[in-house]
């Protein structure tokens, strides 16, 4: 089993006026054909490491923008705090980004200040409701992608992150709902729609992320079909301020496994 190392390293001075305090838990996405982790995704969890949804449920519109801004802080100060190599995953809401180059400012001065290099620096764009400015979500993606950023869409195939955003909009990766991953190494419904969106991620040059891997047979299918970067409890559960090591092995291991069983 991977174990943590953590470190404290909160900071009040991004949220001090929000009506309350929240940290971050960090996951590791992996590359399953390098047997390494590449990125850590950061999830808002409270400061003793309650839900995500008992923070967000917090938010309010009217902190909605000042929230998504502490959130990029936060995550970049823990990341740095802890040593981070990797890249950084980090959710945003497009309705609390009003103008792309006015809100990124403050994610580009706290990475000047912890020496976090901006090219690892990942956006995944989150929908809690459906954007009915379209254009808005697309200079959003144009401007981050000329500023150097990786773009990403979170929880792909349900609710409102479906086909039809890839008629407007070009972003680096789709990360692929659990929904569509649970059991896909033995659904051939499952199967079709996940073939299927590879040739799609292939014909338009978008790069796949299996989302909410949780056995080694889902790992190994996915593996089969190019899907190398997953992400799930199979090699980690969210760590709070913490980041996950001693998954050398079990990636190998799985790896190797997904070699012999072709």
């Amino acid at each position: 089993m991977p174990h943590c190392a953590r470190v404290k390293a909160r900071c009040g001075r991004c949220d001090g006026d929000l009506p309350f305090d929240f940290t971050m838990a960090f996951q590791p996405i992996v590359d399953t054909q390098r047997a390494r982790i590449v990125a850590y995704e950061a999830l808002v969890r409270g400061v003793q490491g309650e839900s995500a949804y008992s923070i967000l449920s917090q938010v309010t519109p009217e902190l909605l923008y000042r929230f998504d801004q502490a959130c990029r802080v936060r995550a970049i100060e823990l990341a740095s705090a802890l040593g981070m190599q990797e890249a950084l995953s980090i959710n945003f809401l497009p309705n609390a980004v009003y103008d792309p180059e006015a809100c990124i400012q403050a994610t580009l001065e706290v990475s000047a200040q912890v020496g976090w290099p901006t090219e690892r620096l990942i956006f995944e764009i989150t929908e809690t409701e459906r954007v009915a400015d379209r254009q808005h979500l697309r200079n959003i993606i144009d401007t981050y992608r000329s500023m150097g950023f990786t773009t990403a869409i979170d929880d792909f195939g349900t609710g409102y992150a479906n086909l039809d955003l890839l008629t407007d909009l070009q972003p680096d990766k789709l990360k692929i709902d659990r929904e569509l991953i649970m059991g896909c190494n033995q659904d051939t419904r499952r199967q079709t729609l996940i073939k299927s969106l590879v040739l799609m991620a292939q014909e338009l040059c978008i790069g796949l992320i299996a989302e909410g891997v949780e056995t080694q047979a889902e790992a190994i299918w996915l593996t089969h079909q190019g899907i190398t970067r997953q992400q799930g409890f199979y090699y980690a559960r969210p760590a709070l301020e913490a980041l996950c090591s001693g998954l050398d092995d079990s990636l190998s291991r799985l790896h190797d496994a997904a070699n012999v069983s072709r």
